[in-house]
């Protein structure tokens, strides 16, 4: 038993440097650059093939990625939600959206790689579903159904239109914030917090501007 103990430790660390190097590799290089042979020298492993072993194909790879920070980024969501209620202000229902993102880039210290991981994900139509998958559950679910409750005239088009705009202004600005920090670029804003709230505005008055009628 200690043999098998030892070797299952040994098998887990593998599989979380794996994990790190082909996160920050897919960032900095693109999901469709990286081999796994490649992500298989980078975390130090002999064998080629030390990918496929701990994590099978390409894809179940990445959804192993996205897995890993999927987990902390809905319980802060679900802490949130908690504390939201039954709110009635639109901009308390973004904030359950934009702040555990934030929160856990904030959480991860620095350098990150995940926001711009993410943001490959969800320009590539396959991998987007991959994401989806993994990230949509319930606390997304009842963000948005709160956040529907306080927009009852808000006609269905545009939600779905305004739903898309915010979407990609989560992913993107992440992204853009985590490569500024990764090249050393001053950002408008000095922590992810801070960054968070300047999200959080700019959202709640996207979901609250008027409507033009007939176009």
């Amino acid at each position: 038993m200690p043999g098998r103990a030892a070797r299952t430790v040994r098998s887990s660390a593998t599989g979380e440097a794996i994990l790190t190097v082909a996160e920050r590799l897919f960032a900095e290089q693109g999901v469709f650059a990286v081999s796994n042979r490649q992500i298989s020298e980078a975390a130090g492993q002999g064998n080629n093939a030390a990918v496929g072993y701990h994590f099978g194909t390409k894809t179940d790879l990445l959804r192993a990625i996205v897995r890993r920070h999927a987990e902390r980024i809905d319980a802060l969501r679900q802490d949130m939600l908690a504390r939201t209620g039954d709110s009635t202000s639109v901009r308390d229902w973004v904030a359950c959206l934009v702040r555990p993102g934030a929160g856990h880039l904030a959480e991860l210290g620095s350098p990150t790689w995940y926001a711009r991981f993410s943001a490959q994900l969800m320009t590539d139509p396959v991998l987007r579903e991959l994401m989806i998958d993994e990230t949509f559950g319930p606390s997304i679910q009842r963000t948005l159904d709160g956040l529907n409750r306080c927009l009852p005239d808000l006609p269905l088009p545009v939600r779905m239109e305004r739903a898309d705009m915010a979407r990609n202004l989560m992913v993107h600005m992440f992204a853009e914030r985590e490569r500024a920090l990764a090249e050393g670029t001053v950002t408008a804003r000095g922590n992810w917090h801070a960054y968070g709230t300047g999200l959080v505005d700019a959202i709640t008055g996207l979901w609250l501007a008027p409507v033009t009628p007939g176009d």
